[in-house]
C-alpha cells in the first residue's frame, strides 16, 4: 500500500522497527495512542534522500522530523497458539490478534 512515488525518502525508527517512508505512504505500525485524524511526529530519522543528496545521521539526522496522520486503529489476523504435552492430557488452544495503527506520511 504505497502512496505517490516521489524522488525523496527517509529511514525512520517507529516503535521498535525501521521504515523507509516518503510523502503519501500509508502503512501499519505498532499501536500508538490516538484517534483518527491525530498528528504524529517521529524525530528518530536515520537517513534522508532528497533530489540526489543523501544525509546520513550519526546515529540520527539532527533537526529532521517526519510527520504523519493517524488513519485508523486496526487489528491484525488471528494467530492460533496450540500447546500440547504428550501422555499427560495437557492441551491448550488460545488465540491472539495484534493491534496496529494505520498511518499516512504527510511531511518529511
Amino acid at each position: 500500500m504505497r502512496g505517490v512515488m516521489s524522488d525523496s525518502f527517509s529511514i525512520v525508527k517507529i516503535g521498535g522497527s525501521q521504515y523507509k517512508v516518503s510523502i503519501g505512504d500509508v502503512f501499519k505500525i505498532e499501536q500508538v495512542k490516538g484517534k483518527a485524524g491525530d498528528k504524529l511526529t517521529f524525530d528518530k530519522v536515520y537517513l534522508i534522500y532528497s533530489k540526489g543528496k543523501v544525509s546520513v545521521g550519526k546515529p540520527i539526522v539532527r533537526g529532521a522530523k517526519v510527520e504523519a496522520k493517524i488513519i485508523d486503529q486496526i487489528k491484525g489476523e488471528k494467530i492460533k497458539i496450540l500447546k500440547y504435552k504428550a501422555k499427560s492430557r495437557y492441551r491448550r488452544k488460545i488465540g491472539h490478534r495484534q493491534r496496529y495503527t494505520r498511518i499516512e506520511i504527510t511531511k518529511v
